[in-house]
Parts: C-alpha cells; sequence; structure tokens
C-alpha cells in the first residue's frame, strides 16, 4: 500500500510543468509550456531536473513563478528588473517592491537584452498576430529583435486584450505621443541648439524628466474621468 502511494505522489512534492500550469494558469492565463521554458532560458527560474530530465518543481518554484508573474502583469516590470530583485532576495535580502513610475528611463534602457520575435512573444505570453498589430497601430516598431522595454509594452497590450481593447483602438495614443513630443522639444529649445556633449546629455535628460511628469498629469486625468463616470 504505501509502494503505491508513493508511485502516485510526486517526489518531495515536486510538480511537473502540466500540474505547475493547473497551479497558476487560473491566475494567469496567460502562462504556456514555452513561457515557462523561456523565463526558466532566462535565469529567472531554475526546476530540478530527473534522472531522465524532466522538470520537476517544488512549491518554492511555483511561489517565485508567481512573483515574476505579478511582478510583469501588475507592474509592467521589465526581466531585467524583475532578475535584479530575484538576485537581491537570493542573496538574502528583503528588497522593497519595484515599481515601473520610480525607475529611471537609464535603468531600463541601459545595456538591454535582446530578444528575437520568437522569444519576445513568448515572454509576454502574446501572439504574433498581437505584435504585428502592435506594430501596424505604430505601438512598437518592426524589428527583428525586442528588449526588456518592448516587453512592457507588449505585456500591457496582452491585458488590454484580454479586456477587449485591441492595439487598432489604441492609434490616437501614437498621435498624442507626437503631440507631447511636439510640447517637449520647444521646452528644450535653450539647450537642443547647442552641440556639445554635455548639452546634449542634460538635454536628453531633461526630456525623460518632461516625459515622465507628463505621464504623472495624463494617469492623473485619467483618473479623474473613470472617478467622473463612476459618480
Amino acid at each position: 500500500m504505501a509502494t503505491t502511494v508513493r508511485k502516485s505522489t510526486p517526489a518531495r512534492g515536486l510538480l511537473s510543468i502540466g500540474q505547475v500550469l493547473a497551479k497558476v494558469s487560473p491566475d494567469f492565463p496567460d502562462l504556456t509550456p514555452s513561457k515557462l521554458r523561456f523565463l526558466e532560458e532566462q535565469g529567472l527560474i531554475t526546476p530540478e531536473r530527473t534522472p531522465s530530465g524532466y522538470r520537476k518543481f517544488s512549491v518554492e518554484h511555483v511561489d517565485r513563478l508567481r512573483l515574476i508573474l505579478t511582478m510583469q502583469r501588475d507592474h509592467y516590470l521589465p526581466l531585467k528588473v524583475i532578475r535584479a530583485h530575484l538576485e537581491e532576495i537570493d542573496a538574502g535580502n528583503n528588497p522593497a517592491l519595484p515599481n515601473a513610475a520610480s525607475l529611471s528611463a537609464d535603468s531600463l534602457l541601459a545595456t538591454p537584452s535582446r530578444y528575437t520575435r520568437e522569444e519576445f512573444v513568448r515572454a509576454c505570453g502574446a501572439s504574433m498576430n498581437l505584435l504585428q498589430d502592435a506594430v501596424s497601430a505604430g505601438m512598437l516598431e518592426p524589428a527583428d529583435s525586442y528588449t526588456d522595454e518592448h516587453i512592457v509594452v507588449l505585456t500591457a497590450l496582452v491585458e488590454l486584450q484580454r479586456s477587449g481593447i485591441e492595439p487598432r483602438h489604441l492609434r490616437t495614443m501614437r498621435a498624442a505621443a507626437e503631440r507631447e513630443y511636439s510640447l517637449i522639444e520647444r521646452a528644450l529649445v535653450p539647450v537642443s541648439h547647442r552641440q556639445d556633449a554635455a548639452s546634449q546629455a542634460r538635454s536628453i535628460e531633461r526630456a525623460h524628466e518632461i516625459s515622465r511628469h507628463i505621464e504623472i498629469v495624463r494617469s492623473q486625468m485619467l483618473r479623474q474621468v473613470i472617478a467622473q463616470q463612476s459618480r
């Protein structure tokens, strides 16, 4: 009788990929075997291996996976930031959860990792059709490879699609972004005409700073509209 129980129960409570998906997919329906393997390839999660090479996941692995997916879905954090956060945890520290709004543009863009189109859509739980629609709508540029910055965008588009909002519905955002850039460009006139490297660096830094302020105002205006419509 005892032998039968051991055969039907994973060793030490370890789970197969299918069992992990059954546990996690209700909260994260975009999780697929290929996305799980992609996260492993990126060093974010390291399952154990049986002698025959099958992946097995512990409760700790499942908890780590939920944290990764939550940071992607709810905080729109790039994999590089998620990886750094996990490394802090692995080192025995208790870091505060990063917030995309508090990250500087440099921290998001410096030395970006590159992902092929196939890796890119897998990392976001997206389809190739969604990527093509995002490119057509001007949300992303056509490219053979993408970075963590782009993963933030496509992951957000995956969540919007789940609510029935497609990239084509957001075309006006591209025009709005171009109008906002015109505002930034005019604000930078006093320094942008200078050609020395220091002035150019200050101009870029100032552009990012203005952009963050515009984003704060835009977000607040949208929250006000939502509150007004909910009354």
